[in-house]
Parts: C-alpha cells; sequence; structure tokens
C-alpha cells in the first residue's frame, strides 16, 4: 500500500464477471466447446476500464468468503437464500449457474498470467478488501461495481467514487457524493445507515419492518445519523411519530448488530502485492498456453495492446 500514490482502480471482480457470464452470449465457447463468457466478457470489461478511465494501478478484488461467519452469526439470514451448500468449516457454497463455476479457475489463471493483481482474503468478501485498499490509498480510488452497497465508500474530499455499470462497462454511473445527495439524500458515510434502516433482500438484511428508503433519508436528514436517530428514540421531546418510535424500540437487536454487518470493513490484512498496471504479462507463456486453450483470441490480445500503451 506504501507504493498506492497514484489513481487507484479496484474491481469487484464477482460483481463484474457475472456482469460478462449474463451479458456475453454463452455461444462465446473454448475449441473443446466449453463456454468462455464469462472469461471473454470480463477482459473486455478490463479493457474498456483501462482504456477509458487510465489506473496507475489495478487490483482485482476476489471473495475468499462470500458470506463471512462473523456476519452470519450477528444477522443469521445474511445471504442465506443464496447458500447452495452449507459447510461448518471454510466457506459455503453459493448458487452460481453450473456454466459459471468451472470458467472462474480460468479467470483467476488469466489475471495471474497477465500480471493484474488479484486479491482475497480468508474470512472476508471483495468488498472488505475494497474498503482496506480504499483506506490506505494515498490517491483518488475508481471502484468498479455493481454492487451498492460500495455506496458507503465514496469520498469527494477523497476523491473516492464508484463506477457503477448501467450497460456493460461502455456506460457507467460515475458514484460520487453530489450524486447521492440527489438520489439518496445521504452522503457516502451515510450510505450505510441509509441501508441498514432500509433493508436489502438480496443480501438478506431484513431492515427496520415500516422504514423504507424514503423514511429512512428523512430521518437521517433529521437527526444526522443512526446514533442520532436512537437518541431521538429516548428523548420524547423529538420529531418521531409514535409509529417509528415503536418500530426503531423494536429493531433494537436488529439495530446493534446491523452496522457491524453492512459496513465494510477497512481493515482487513492485506497481502503484500504490486498493484502497478502490468506493461507486459508476468508469465508469457502461461498466458499463451492458457489463449491456446481456451480461444481467448481477441479480448485478450485487445487487452495486452491497451496495458502496453
Amino acid at each position: 500500500m506504501r507504493d498506492v500514490t497514484g489513481r487507484l482502480m479496484l474491481l469487484d471482480t464477482a460483481s463484474l464477471y457475472f456482469r460478462a457470464y449474463f451479458g456475453v452470449p454463452d455461444s462465446v465457447k473454448a475449441p473443446d466447446g466449453t463456454p468462455v463468457n464469462a472469461v471473454r466478457g470480463l477482459l473486455d470489461f478490463i479493457d474498456r476500464l483501462v482504456r477509458d478511465h487510465r489506473p496507475d494501478h489495478l487490483v482485482a478484488c476476489m471473495d475468499a468468503d462470500w458470506r463471512p461467519h462473523w456476519r452470519v452469526d450477528l444477522i443469521p439470514s445474511y445471504k442465506a437464500h443464496r447458500v447452495a451448500e452449507e459447510h461448518a468449516t471454510g466457506p459455503d457454497e453459493e448458487e452460481v449457474p453450473d456454466t459459471l463455476s468451472p470458467q472462474v479457475p480460468v479467470i483467476e489463471a488469466v489475471l495471474d498470467a497477465v500480471g493484474i493483481a488479484r486479491v482475497g482474503v480468508p474470512g472476508y468478501e471483495a468488498d472488505d478488501v475494497i474498503g482496506t485498499f480504499t483506506a490506505g490509498a494515498k490517491g483518488p480510488v475508481d471502484i468498479v461495481t455493481g454492487d451498492r452497497d460500495l455506496y458507503q465508500l465514496v469520498d469527494d474530499a477523497r476523491g473516492v467514487r464508484v463506477l457503477y455499470p448501467l450497460k456493460g462497462v461502455g456506460t457507467l454511473q460515475l458514484t460520487d457524493e453530489t450524486w447521492l445527495r440527489g438520489k439518496y439524500g445521504v452522503d457516502g458515510s451515510g450510505y450505510a445507515d441509509l441501508a441498514l434502516l432500509r433493508g436489502d433482500p438480496s443480501d438478506g438484511l431484513p431492515g427496520v419492518p415500516g422504514i423504507g428508503e424514503k423514511t429512512a433519508a428523512k430521518l437521517l436528514a433529521e437527526f444526522g445519523d443512526l446514533a442520532g436517530i436512537m437518541a431521538a428514540v429516548e428523548d420524547r421531546g423529538s420529531k418521531l411519530t409514535p409509529t417509528q418510535r415503536r418500530r426503531l424500540d423494536e429493531a433494537r437487536p436488529y439495530l446493534a448488530v446491523a452496522p457491524k454487518v453492512v459496513r465494510v470493513a477497512q481493515d482487513v490484512p492485506l497481502p503484500d502485492v504490486t498493484t502497478a498496471v502490468p506493461r507486459t504479462p508476468r508469465d508469457p507463456a502461461e498466458l499463451e498456453a492458457l489463449a491456446a486453450r481456451w480461444g481467448l483470441g481477441g479480448s485478450l490480445e485487445r487487452l495486452l495492446t491497451t496495458l502496453a500503451a
């Protein structure tokens, strides 16, 4: 992290290869007929991102554990609907389309051979890796993700923004604090409080019953943050309605643990990796073999040309 002084781009890799998988036809196949639509789609995404935004540093952040037990212990419903198989030790298995799972090791091997830093830390999600890299960065940060949870890291003063793909990565929502305030009425630091109050069915977060997005935004505008809202619950002279006061009071057990679940970690023990954008492949022979084996063709060639420019 000491060397990350230029523009840092952090990829929420699983979010992007899921988008590539569903956005590129599964007729894109290797010579042996194996689908490689997610592999080639992701390479095309990275090529476009590097061409358009010219980062000095690039990290593909991975989910070493997409559903960490320390989050599940606090809120058992966390991502529970996406579990294919639970494991007492090690990460649970996530429901993933049959033809996507075999492509993930190929993606990892290609990124490694190209020389793009790939970081996943046991016990943590990619979001936490992204949060920790962001916290330690000395320069501007572009976070590329289809996950709105990472809006909480947006910080205009530090030049931290989220590039949210609307259509591929050619059309991106450049999410800064001005955009967040216009859309949700909160800045980056307030987004986590908004999210935990509102809840998120896609992550199995129940939220506070009866407190939707608009009400959550109004409460945060009135009382500042979650701590201010809970202080207002105690203050009988506050402007909370009786129904709001009751609902928030009944939700205390959830609200006591939700912040730790919803807020990304910023103290993950990151490995010592070289994050500089690679100009030449780290392992040309391995890359050539992977390109031939999986028929990566123009997608890989375009990326290598962009990286070398």
